[in-house]
């Protein structure tokens, strides 16, 4: 009986002291262990992907007001049904309603999307 317990804790201490090496040497984002239906599993999870593509929006986010932006702005003002109306190199006009009235709202071309006009 007391071999049992010997060589299961023996076993225990071997497979926690694998699953501490192995971020240290995959040098993952994280680990998963799964005990299913299928049986156990084990596997690393690597999110570099993801974080490049937030990486990208920041990015562009950086580099101007994109029609999206001023209109995701216009509706967070309170625009409804806001859409655009007219673009240049330096403006971008958003027209919709707010208090059943219609309003517009130009949007000057540099980042974080300045409001022109009103």
């Amino acid at each position: 009986m007391f071999k049992t317990f010997k060589t299961a804790a023996l076993s225990a201490l071997i497979g926690l002291g694998a699953l501490a090496a192995v971020p240290a040497v995959a040098q993952a984002d994280g680990i998963y262990l799964n005990f299913g239906h299928s049986g156990p599993r084990f596997g690393t999870y690597d999110g570099d992907r993801h974080q490049t593509r937030e990486w990208r929006r920041e990015r562009d986010w950086r580099r101007g007001c994109s029609p999206e932006r001023a209109l995701d702005k216009a509706e967070r003002m309170g625009l409804r049904r806001a859409r655009i109306v007219d673009m240049s190199r330096h403006t971008i006009k958003v027209a919709g309603r707010k208090y059943s009235d219609r309003v517009v709202v130009v949007f000057g071309r540099e980042r974080g999307c300045p409001v022109v006009y009103r």
